[in-house]
């Protein structure tokens, strides 16, 4: 574990505009009207992933599919990768057509261990940022072992609480695809089968962590009518292609619980909101 700690305080910045196509290419995938938007418009929360994005080459890449690690994130002994969850920050708008500017900061590298064995907690905060306004987000990754035997997901019960909001969905590897190629998402774990099955231990293709994060937040803002202020979201478990997916949520005053449960009624993901 020697030398990790190198990496905290490492930083990269990027420029990019945020263009039309991208989002409504968004909305397409969400199977929305992808009219819905245009320039001058604000963006929905978390359609930033789409810009400023890791544009790393195809020399650079590592098996998974992932940048290698040693030029932003630090070298480290683990090569299985996860988003974990994280925080995020709403102040006034990031607006479609504008430009706008991600710096991003290695908070801090902390080994762990966990129920699976060691592993590596990396803590990385963006600043996207335009002319009028800006999302602060501190996302959690965590670093594994890989996996020598498949994944056997505990068997949990549903949670009793009733939610005043809810909806179901199936993702498809369409719609996979679609967010990888959009947010520049080359883990193959979301679209190449063989490779999830038989390197990283999966019974199919993951759905993306930040897809179901985008979906409850989506939900919030539809269902409550008013924008975010705040995000935090944990993923607690990972679903998979073609099975259902339930989004849940409801509001209580500024602020709403949400969670997305999979197709056992397990909580998969679980967020609070805070709206405007």
């Amino acid at each position: 574990m020697e030398g990790m700690a190198r990496g905290v305080g490492r930083t990269e910045e990027v420029v990019d505009r945020a263009s039309a196509a991208l989002a409504s290419a968004m909305l397409a995938t969400l199977d929305r009207d992808p009219r819905a938007l245009g320039d001058g418009d604000s963006l929905p929360p978390l359609f930033h992933w789409m810009y400023c994005r890791e544009l790393a080459l195809g020399s650079r890449l590592d098996v998974d599919g992932h940048q290698k690690r040693g030029d932003f994130l630090p070298a480290l002994p683990f090569s299985r990768r996860m988003w974990a969850g994280g925080r995020l920050a709403f102040e006034g708008s990031l607006r479609i057509g504008e430009q706008i500017r991600r710096r991003s900061t290695v908070r801090s590298v902390t080994p762990k261990t966990g129920r699976s064995g060691p592993l590596v907690l990396v803590t990385v905060e963006h600043r996207i940022s335009s002319a009028e306004g800006e999302v602060v987000e501190e996302q959690d990754l965590v670093f594994l072992e890989r996996p020598t035997k498949p994944l056997v997901l505990p068997l949990v019960g549903s949670p009793e609480d009733e939610m005043e909001w809810s909806e179901s969905l199936t993702p498809d590897a369409a719609m996979l695809f679609r967010f990888s190629a959009l947010t520049f998402n080359a883990h193959r774990i979301h679209y190449d089968r063989d490779y999830a099955r038989e390197v990283e231990m999966y019974p199919d293709l993951v759905v993306h962590g930040p897809l179901t994060a985008l979906l409850l937040a989506d939900l919030a803002t539809r269902r409550s009518g008013r924008p975010l202020r705040a995000l935090t979201f944990r993923a607690r478990r990972p679903m998979f292609v073609e099975r259902a997916i339930t989004l849940q949520g409801r509001q209580a005053g500024e602020s709403a619980g949400l969670r997305a449960l999979d197709e056992t009624g397990a909580v998969a993901m679980s967020a609070e909101a805070t709206l405007a």
